[in-house]
């Protein structure tokens, strides 16, 4: 059954009482049409419960707006969502993607992530390249997707949102990946489902590196918004050192826009709950409005959090990694590099859920709570500890997916 309207209704109750579904909700699909955004695709997504999000086709199917009942979960940057036409990946020594960078779902990777790097490239097997250079947070985000396919689909009285997608990563005498993405809604609901399966289409060993850079804005980031997570240890933070609190800023806790503020990154090690699902929120009290993102330990280990207050850009990411914040060569060195033959896969699954009203945060928090409390100090000192990712990754691909 579709509840909608503080009312529970049937496949027949919907089309009794409206000409099309797309009265309330439904996909679209539609064109920008000025600016840097100008011919870029995008799905918008209404679920009828006052939940919206679009969906860039030609930005790797990554997730614009979010928002709900009028409000916004998701961050719009100065850049806004520029067509990959006008994007030069290479540039600036590896960090033109900043100007590409925008959104509320932006993915990375797909054979790195991070800082731009300078890395190996034997594995290509092609003399005249020793090395790949590789640009922040790699190349995936501005490649046009394939749109295979999306609608509503009824199941009964169930009815889902769906769109699906193919983006190449490909090259000659370089990597040949394919990200294909589901992307989930129910009429009725809050949540979206995001299902990825990244695949080796080449015939060379390839490095696969990936993370979700998932980027909330205001209202729902605003001056003391909480980040719960089950945190078992603050692994790194990048002002750590002298600077560590002279923004006045620890990890708990949002700070309002400060003009000069300097970015600031921590590594959390979670702790994932029985089904091995790792849940973290944002939860902005005042509002009694927050969002829980969901992944699964098994398939991103990593955790990062990703604090932005300054003012004009004013944000937060909630970043689940395949990789920890060390680096490509890093990765490499320690034998944590996922390596990925023909037709081999990994998949990663996540959730974005709106949290509306006091009951339901109060839920979320008690959730997270039971799987570890968060250390107290909104300071707590960085143990540099790195747990090894190498044996689980080492071992009969333990994190293989050749389906």
């Amino acid at each position: 059954m579709v509840d909608i309207y503080g009312t529970t209704h049937s496949r027949r109750d919907i089309a009794a009482r409206s000409g099309a579904l797309s009265q309330f909700a439904g996909v679209r699909l539609m064109t920008l049409g000025d600016g840097v955004e100008r011919n870029v695709r995008m799905l918008e997504f209404r679920t009828g419960s006052g939940m919206r999000f679009t969906v860039l086709v030609d930005r790797a199917m990554d997730i614009a707006e979010l928002e709900y009942n009028g409000k916004a979960i998701g961050w719009h940057s100065p850049a806004g969502f520029r067509n990959p036409a006008l994007h030069e990946v290479e540039g600036e020594g590896g960090i033109a993607w900043a100007r590409s960078f925008s959104g509320f779902l932006v993915t990375c990777g797909l054979d790195h992530t991070l800082a731009p790097e300078e890395v190996p490239a034997d594995n290509y097997n092609y003399p005249g390249r020793a090395t790949v250079r590789h640009v922040l947070h790699g190349r995936v985000g501005s490649i046009p997707a394939r749109l295979s396919g999306y609608g509503e689909q009824w199941k009964g009285d169930q009815c889902v949102l769906w769109a699906e997608g193919i983006v190449k990563q490909s090259t000659v005498f370089g990597e040949d990946l394919h990200l294909l993405r589901r992307i989930e809604a129910d009429v009725g609901g809050r949540e979206i489902r995001l299902y990825d399966r990244v695949v080796n289409h080449g015939f060379l060993r390839t490095p696969h590196m990936f993370f979700y850079h998932i980027n909330l804005g205001y209202p729902l980031l605003d001056e003391g918004a909480r980040y719960l997570a089950p945190i078992s240890d603050v692994v790194w933070a990048s002002h750590a050192g002298d600077a560590y609190r002279s923004q006045g800023v620890g990890y708990a806790r949002a700070g309002a826009p400060a003009d000069g503020f300097c970015e600031q990154v921590w590594q959390h090690e979670m702790r994932a709950n029985a089904q091995g699902e790792v849940p973290v929120a944002l939860i902005n009290d005042r509002l009694n409005l927050g969002l829980e993102v969901v992944t699964n330990k098994n398939q991103l280990p990593c955790a990062f959090q990703w604090q932005n207050f300054q003012a004009g850009n004013y944000a937060m990411g909630i970043e689940p990694s395949s990789h920890h914040v060390l680096g490509n060569l890093a990765a490499r060195e320690r034998g944590e590099m996922i390596w990925l033959g023909h037709d081999e896969a990994r998949t990663y699954d996540a959730r974005f859920t709106v949290l509306d009203g006091a009951a339901e945060t109060a839920d979320c928090e008690r959730r997270i709570k039971a799987i570890a409390s968060q250390p107290k100090d909104d300071f707590p000192i960085p143990s540099g500890q790195f747990p090894s990712l190498a044996s689980e990754r080492n071992a009969s691909g333990l994190r293989a997916d050749t389906r």
